[in-house]
């Protein structure tokens, strides 16, 4: 088995269908999501790559999807990163499917982003964690990967606290 990243293809209807579903169930870790808003979502997006086996790469065992400064997404943790300044690149959301978790596929989808950062000449990659409602395994992962808090937000009306990390682009 070989791992890899792939684009993910917003036109194509059955991955479409493939990335909401997972998506929907990673919910409340990350927001449900409609068909047309994941469109939206990854073609305004500066990075939307999907983790494969080589070996199925139709099957999508997880997703990430990212912006750069100065996108047209209405986010309240993308709008508190973007009013400290321009030089991130914001995961907007990273998700791996249940079945395939625990095998390294976090650091591959982390790994396509942070390279992404660095051809654009981004000095950060930044992302939110949810820590009401709790997500105590995606912060100790992001801690893992060098991530740092470097603020917090209460977002969604009151409903979610979010911790909003950053890793510096080595």
């Amino acid at each position: 088995m070989a791992i890899t990243t792939r684009p993910l293809d917003s036109a194509n209807p059955d991955e479409l269908t493939a990335v909401l579903t997972l998506n929907n169930a990673a919910v409340p870790a990350v927001n449900a999501l409609t068909t047309p808003e994941l469109r939206v979502l990854i073609e305004t997006s500066h990075l939307a790559r999907a983790v494969v086996d080589s070996d199925s790469p139709a099957e999508i065992l997880g997703v990430i999807i990212a912006f750069a400064p100065g996108a047209a997404y209405e986010s309240e943790n993308y709008a508190w990163f973007s009013a400290r300044g321009g030089d991130f690149l914001y995961v907007d959301r990273i998700i791996v499917a249940e079945t395939a978790r625990g095998r390294g596929l976090g650091p591959v989808l982390y790994a396509a982003v942070f390279d992404a950062a660095r051809a654009a000449d981004l000095g950060a990659v930044t992302c939110e964690v949810n820590t009401d409602p709790p997500n105590p395994g995606s912060l100790a992962f992001h801690t893992r990967l060098g991530f740092e808090r470097v603020g917090d937000l209460t977002t969604k009306g009151g409903t979610v606290s979010v911790a909003l990390l950053e890793a510096r682009v080595r």
